[in-house]
């Protein structure tokens, strides 16, 4: 049997989808039924197909709380840890090192107990180190942990360490780096955001790079990685290096809206995340806009998929058509919006 953890956020619910379809028993953490609704909705999206989601064990748990998760791994021969907290702000940088850290290490200690005989991992491009002389970024260049990181960069790197510990007891790894994953489904957060503010008449953009995948590609990655014999490796996802400005642009497109016209230079949004954080703590709401967010929107970072390409003869879709098809699902979603 297969456990999946964050089996109730996109790649794992994505992934789940896949799993089912390739007949393969399945285990699920989840921690609400509320979220068990957002994967209904994502399977929705295959061929209007939810009736796969009953083949799901649902198991409830938090991935931190030791005694509730050793049940979990009964009967378990592989694992797909998908389950992150992501956040960009300082607040939360204490629940991201608890969930990304500790709740790695957790499932390492449970998976080489119950000897476990593969773990696939959902890291991020955010730990992977700069590339120098404008080169293309790749798995070898090493994370700098002197550079002014995210927490969520930082909580990233620190799982994929715990990841490493389990392939030096015995359990095999693969661990994949994607980028700024696209796909159907949680269009109020992550990256569903952009498609939710593009849709809105989003005015703004910026001209920062960074790769982006197929939330499909990722999952197809991971499956074939985990039933190869390829093992204790890592793998960058991306399928194309693209600007914000890009991006923004093929999705006002897909939409058939107005791309967005104004440009945000540099010390613009540095003005911009400093009045937002200052109006968090009067209004302690969430910042409008992160330090990390507004910096990242402005890096120019572009990224190698060489090494998953010649491993598995893997080929990404186009993000153009990851885009049109993603767009069309967002409408038929909000049709009642229209």
């Amino acid at each position: 049997m297969i456990l999946v953890t964050g089996g109730t956020g996109l790649v794992g619910a994505h992934l789940l989808y896949h799993l089912l379809k390739n007949d393969d028993k399945v285990r699920a953490i989840y921690r609400s039924e509320e979220k068990i609704e957002k994967v209904k909705e994502v399977f929705s999206y295959y061929d209007n197909d939810v009736s796969l989601i009953s083949k799901i064990e649902w198991f409830k748990a938090d991935i931190t709380d030791v005694p509730a998760m050793i049940p979990a791994f009964v009967g378990i021969k592989k694992v797909y840890h998908c389950a992150a907290f992501i956040s960009f702000n300082p607040k939360d940088y204490r629940e991201m090192r608890k969930v990304n850290i500790h709740g790695t290490a957790i499932i390492v200690n449970l998976a080489i107990d119950a000897k476990i005989d593969k773990i696939c991992f959902v890291g991020s491009i955010a730990s992977v180190g700069d590339a120098l002389n404008g080169n293309l970024i790749t798995e070898e260049n090493e994370w700098n942990k002197e550079q002014d990181n995210s927490g969520y960069s930082i909580t990233k790197f620190g799982a994929e360490m715990e990841i490493w510990r389990a392939s030096q007891e015995g359990v095999e790894v693969v661990i994949v780096n994607p980028g700024v994953i696209l796909g159907s489904g949680f269009w109020e957060s992550g990256s569903g955001k952009l498609f939710s503010q593009i849709y809105k008449d989003f005015s703004y953009f910026t001209e920062g790079i960074t790769g982006f995948v197929s939330v499909k590609d990722v999952v197809k990655a991971m499956v074939l990685l985990m039933n190869s014999e390829v093992k204790n490796q890592r793998f960058i996802l991306v399928s194309e290096n693209k600007s914000y400005k890009e991006i923004f642009f093929l999705m006002a497109d897909a939409f058939n809206k107005k791309r967005p016209s104004i440009r945000i230079k540099k010390w613009q949004t540095a003005i911009f995340w400093r009045v937002s954080y200052l109006l968090s703590k009067i209004t302690r709401k969430e910042p409008l806009l992160g330090k990390y967010a507004a910096i990242s929107a402005h890096e120019i970072s572009k990224y190698s998929s060489e090494k998953i390409e010649n491993t598995l003869h893997f080929k990404f879709e186009k993000i153009a058509a990851t885009i049109t098809e993603t767009c069309s699902f967002f409408v038929n979603d909000h049709q009642n919006d229209l």
